[in-house]
């Protein structure tokens, strides 16, 4: 269901996995990822331009875009707003004040030569996020440590987030990401897609011996668009870290940036690095700082929806195992389809099963999201209840439940039809029920009442 908001995760050959269980005998990955968040707000953080995604060059920028002289940043409180969310759901402290920092850095689109960013006093830190690991990596709970939530980059809008380096495997990293992912978009900040660039994570990881206490040469890497690269790409470099250190080689690791390679499945140099660029920060000048009343964070915090983290303790209060509650907690339509189901007094699991089952295939194959189709939850609620109750079977049930098929037959009875049609349309509205009972017998009793006589009025009324 909605392929592109689901964490899929490959596992690794068998032969890649048992080198890789020897390899964490000896020695131990730190993993820390910076995440950059595009905001989805209206314009841009410092003026009115507005952002879309796909736009042709130089047609959404001003003079403040331009760095022309004289030209003073505004910012925009949508940025803040949405900084505080982040930041309240990561269970961060927030900065009742903080500022904003000149950043020096060389970048083609940026012509002042320099980024408005936040620097010593980020607007959260210290924070942290709730993991449950997938039932087929081993399954499991983990809490990873945030540093900081920062505003970060000039014109677009961007939350840097920063993990501690709690981290371990690939696939604790990538679900970290993905959990991250589903927290901005059940926030509505970010649309949170990688292959726009919404979402984007830079991973550093170093190796070293089980018991040694200082970190090993640290190795960035980037271009990672997808949780299941990011998985791969991690374990890669674990496994090529660890064995130079096993040859006694650990001096040839250096700091460094290296890209994945998705053909070849392997991390190669992109640039060295000397050491920590200089930025040489300042306080921004044309800004003034960030002030927070606790009214406006309260307010901010009443309304935060209910999380990925405490919806899914729910789920598993109701009786539901690891595998249903992850599927279902992972879109965040998904679970209000789930949630307005159970509310008209389904059983939980059959809910669970339904969506899960025969709707995700539905959805799957006509490339629709869950918004996009007549069933609507209310409907499954009485379905449901009619299996329960034993007026119709389960495979029945399944038959009378595909939105397509009674819109097929409808489009059929219809056309079959047309003198019925333009009698209907030219005022003898009664002659619904003839062609729901057509539609009936064609469908040999199977067909939901509500869900047919709901297409089917959509078919009738529709302009000829």
């Amino acid at each position: 269901m909605q392929e592109k908001q689901q964490t899929q995760l490959k596992a690794s050959p068998k032969s890649e996995s048992a080198k890789f269980e020897e390899v964490l005998k000896n020695y131990e990955a730190v993993i820390g990822i910076e995440t950059h968040v595009q905001l989805a707000t209206l314009t841009k953080a410092f003026c009115s331009c507005p952002y879309n995604y796909g736009a042709q060059p130089n047609t959404s920028i001003c003079p403040v875009c331009m760095g022309l002289p004289g030209a003073l940043p505004v910012l925009n409180s949508k940025v803040i707003e949405c900084a505080v969310k982040v930041g309240l759901a990561l269970n961060c402290k927030l900065s009742l004040s903080s500022k904003f920092d000149r950043k020096q850095y060389f970048y083609p689109d940026l012509p002042k030569g320099y980024q408005i960013s936040q620097f010593d006093i980020p607007i959260a830190a210290g924070g942290y996020i709730d993991v449950d690991l997938p039932v087929e990596f081993g399954g499991g709970h983990r809490k990873f440590g945030v540093t900081r939530v920062d505003l970060n980059r000039a014109g677009v809008p961007l939350l840097e987030i920063v993990s501690e380096p709690d981290m371990r495997t690939g696939i604790e990293a990538a679900e970290y990401a993905a959990e991250l992912q589903r927290l901005v978009r059940y926030l509505g900040v970010s649309n949170g897609n990688m292959q726009e660039g919404s979402l984007r994570c830079d991973v550093n990881i170093s190796v070293r011996p089980h018991g040694q206490p200082e970190f090993g040469t640290k190795v960035e890497i980037k271009n990672l668009n997808s949780f299941s690269s990011m998985s791969r790409a991690i374990d890669y470099e674990i496994l090529r870290q660890a064995q130079l250190h096993s040859e006694g080689e650990a001096h040839q690791i250096v700091q460094e940036t290296r890209l994945w390679e998705e053909g070849a499945q392997k991390t190669v140099t992109m640039r060295k690095k000397e050491g920590l660029a200089d930025y040489r920060y300042f306080p921004e000048p044309d800004l003034p700082g960030v002030n927070l009343s606790e009214d406006y964070i309260s307010t901010i915090h009443d309304s935060l929806p209910e999380l990925p983290e405490t919806k899914r303790r729910r789920y598993e209060n109701l009786g539901l195992n690891m595998q249903d509650v992850l599927f279902l907690a992972n879109d965040i339509n998904v679970a209000a389809f789930f949630d307005a189901t159970i509310a008209t007094g389904a059983d939980v699991k059959l809910a669970a099963n339904w969506i899960m089952g025969d709707i995700a295939a539905y959805l799957k194959n006509e490339k629709l999201s869950i918004n996009d189709i007549k069933l609507t939850p209310e409907e499954l609620g009485e379905l449901i209840a009619s299996i329960k109750g034993g007026t119709i079977s389960g495979k029945i049930g399944k038959e009378i439940a595909d939105p397509s098929e009674i819109e097929k037959i409808v489009d059929r009875v219809i056309a079959n039809n047309p003198k019925q049609l333009e009698q209907y349309r030219g005022g003898k509205t009664r002659l619904q029920g003839y062609f729901a009972g057509q539609v009936m017998k064609e469908s040999k009793g199977k067909a939901n009442p509500a869900l047919l006589n709901k297409i089917l009025l959509e078919k009738l009324n529709s302009k000829p």
